[in-house]
């Protein structure tokens, strides 16, 4: 039950209607949801037969304005059900619960969602928080919206933090994977509560946030809902950065004043350009969200009119799109490094647009967005907005849209490899990982087809994801026309074409465990040398040999008390014995864990998949029982790739210290062909804040890759 939120009239740390001003533009403003008014509405009971109550109006227009001709009886029948179920039940700030429904479903229907999700969404708690039953739901609004109402009562069930119990999450995943439309009704329900924040406990306020940033504004991202993850994103920065929540709200208050908008006569240059061109186009400043224009402070230091905001091109037609950037390039002046094209190439999550930048008459760089208006529905609303994935398919799709709208590729792979998962622990901090990558590229195979990997993606994850297990066989590749290795780092945009050897019986280089980065080869290769155990295993000692910098290396070990605490709280069965958690795979909280007795009495802790586990096992070394105790705290180390250039240790290590994490020790390697790789062991108070210092390394200028240390393999 979500009773626990608030009403948005009740003074909070956010200001959602700013926020929500810079997802502009819309068709048409509507004013902010009145839960007062709906309460009383609420109250009143029934409207009369068959006739639609007044508190669902601003549904029935949202969803009017992007479904004319939708069938309005089961959003009636819906909201009737929904407010006699929850007819009592108030929320904390004093209003009858069925004002939340109500404001999940208009978040919904705002997007454009279809009639079925609608009519979900305005029961999405009754069978969890009443006694209506699913069988009710199905006998009265059919199986479809039986399933969705299923799928999102799970999703309340599960707990997202660092102590989630992994296979509850993974059976989540499973289920609510088969149709994205419950993961969006969640996304709108947690947009809501984020929304109406204002008078819970602070540090409520802080666990919700920081669940909210490390799972479902990463998943929002890959749903391509970009209208929710905006403004998820700037209501998280106000809960847990307010002091750079409220600096930011002046700059952009101050930007507003001012007289002088370069955005504005750059948008009258280009209506003008495009008018001569006789190309019917609307030219829109689509002002930056908060944590946008944050970003955007940090990266360029103090910021100038045009980089509170961008300019939206929207055309009917994807060869406008060209003709517009055509004229551009042409009469104004372009700034060539920073053009994109990903409508030739889509996002991972769907979202198409044509980038460029041009040069303003005071010098000024204004950005500028080129897409259709079908294109930009999509970029906002994502999945959202591409209808009901079960009705039958036209004979011609409009628009070209994908054939299965559901299963947008970072959705797909992770269906596929959840299932390879050798155990939920593994699939659980695999997922974290991989949410933590929160950028994708694309590179092409000769036969013109395509792969979507992570950024920082090696030649071994694009084997694995063309050919699954069958990569094992895998000798070599060419990069671009060029032999290359298999630990190459791919590019976006890089021709890859693998070599494979005809032995079906191939085996994998335990080595390939240090250049893969995506989980569907991860769990590949692991998975395989679990079954193997005595493949390339040596009676290696379990001890953890002493950290050799390679020569020429800059290593930097912290002093003081950082240095002296112990990494984490792990429990051990045996008394008296000291713990140190191994350095070869860096285990921390809620990793899955194994202790072997090494000399001196002590017991070394690794990551279960850790290769060292398999070696000690197979020389018949006594395993003993560890297990995480109560504190959150973990030591662990981060592996960055970055190209040179002046200054960038000191903003590397200064985005790390915002984030919280105490560097213990750091080395850092000499450069090679203008790249640089740095090695952090850092402590942590919370190993659920693992993920954003990830991200936030990955921000600074010039880092193109940031991932934790991987298991070793033997012999390593």
């Amino acid at each position: 039950m979500n009773a626990e939120a608030t009403n948005p009239a009740t003074p909070g740390p956010v200001m959602p209607t700013v926020t929500g001003a810079a997802t502009a533009p819309r068709r048409k403003a509507r004013p902010r949801l009145d839960l007062r008014r709906l309460g009383r509405a609420a109250l009143l009971g029934p409207a009369a037969r068959g006739r639609l109550p007044d508190a669902i109006g601003h549904v029935v227009d949202a969803h009017r304005a992007h479904h004319p001709d939708a069938d309005l009886e089961p959003l009636r029948r819906a909201y009737l059900l929904a407010e006699s179920s929850h007819r009592g039940q108030m929320r904390k700030s004093g209003e009858p619960y069925i004002t939340h429904p109500l404001a999940v479903t208009l978040i919904l229907a705002e997007l454009g969602a279809e009639t079925t999700t609608l009519t979900a969404s305005l029961l999405h708690d009754t069978v969890e928080d009443t006694e209506v039953t699913l069988d009710q739901v199905g006998e009265q609004f059919g199986e479809e919206v039986r399933f969705l109402v299923d799928g999102v009562t799970k999703l309340e069930k599960v707990d997202y933090g660092a102590a989630a119990e992994p296979e509850t999450f993974r059976k989540m995943l499973v289920a609510t994977g088969n149709d994205v439309r419950v993961m969006s009704i969640k996304l709108a329900d947690r947009l809501h509560n984020m929304r109406t924040l204002g008078v819970m406990r602070r540090e409520k306020q802080e666990r919700i946030a920081k669940v909210t940033r490390d799972v479902l504004i990463p998943l929002a991202e890959r749903l391509g809902v970009q209208a929710l993850k905006t403004e998820l994103e700037d209501l998280v920065f106000a809960v847990l950065h307010p002091a750079e929540y409220a600096f930011t709200r002046e700059l952009i208050a101050e930007n507003a004043a001012r007289a002088d908008d370069p955005l504005a006569g750059t948008a009258d240059a280009v209506r003008a350009v495009l008018r001569e061109a006789d190309l019917p186009a609307d030219v829109l400043i689509r002002p930056r969200h908060f944590v946008s224009v944050h970003r955007v402070a940090r990266k360029r230091g103090p910021l100038r009119g045009a980089d509170f905001g961008r300019l939206l091109v929207l055309v009917n037609e994807d060869a406008d799109c060209y003709a517009v950037l055509g004229e551009l390039h042409t009469c104004m002046t372009p700034v060539v490094s920073e053009f994109k094209d990903f409508i030739a190439v889509p996002k991972f999550n769907l979202y198409q647009s044509l980038h460029t930048a041009v040069t303003a008459a005071d010098g000024q760089v204004v950005e500028v967005l080129i897409r259709t208006h079908q294109m930009h529905k999509v970029a906002e609303a994502g999945v959202v907005a591409l209808g009901n994935p079960y009705a039958p398919a036209p004979d011609d799709p409009a628009d070209g849209e994908r054939a299965d709208p559901t299963r947008p590729g970072w959705l797909s792979r992770l269906l596929e490899w959840q299932r390879g998962a050798p155990d939920p622990d593994t699939f659980w901090s695999t997922l974290r990982e991989d949410l933590a990558q929160d950028r994708e590229i694309t590179v092409f195979r000769p036969d013109g087809g395509a792969l979507s990997l992570p950024e920082g993606a090696s030649c071994v994850d694009a084997a694995y994801a063309q050919y699954g297990d069958d990569a094992h066989a895998c000798m070599g590749a060419r990069v671009n026309g060029r032999l290359a290795t298999l630990s190459t780092v791919l590019r976006d945009g890089d021709t890859v074409q693998l070599l494979m050897g005809q032995d079906p019986a191939s085996e994998p280089s335990s080595a390939w465990l240090e250049h893969a980065h995506t989980p569907a080869a991860r769990i590949a290769i692991q998975r395989w040398l679990a079954a193997h155990p005595d493949h390339g295993a040596q009676a290696a000692d379990a001890g953890e040999p002493a950290a050799i910098p390679r020569p020429g290396s800059a290593d930097a070990p912290a002093t003081g008390p950082s240095a002296a605490r112990p990494a984490a709280d792990v429990l051990v069965d045996r008394p008296g014995a000291s713990v140190r958690l191994a350095g070869c795979c860096t285990p921390v909280p809620p990793d899955e864990i194994a202790g072997f007795a090494v000399r001196g009495g002590v017991v070394t802790v690794h990551r279960v998949g850790c290769a060292a586990v398999a070696r000690m096992k197979s020389a018949g070394r006594p395993e003993v029982g560890v297990r995480w105790g109560d504190t959150t705290e973990c030591r662990v180390t981060l592996l960055a790739e970055s190209f040179v250039r002046p200054h960038l240790l000191a903003d590397l290590t200064e985005a790390m210290a915002v984030e919280g994490a105490e560097i213990v020790s750091a080395t850092v390697e000499p450069p090679d062909r203008q790249r640089v790789r740095h090695t952090y062991t850092v402590q942590l108070p919370d190993a659920a804040h693992l993920p954003a210092l990830m991200r936030a390394m990955r921000n600074v200028a010039g880092v193109f890759d940031v991932s934790r240390a991987q298991p070793q393999p033997p012999g390593a």
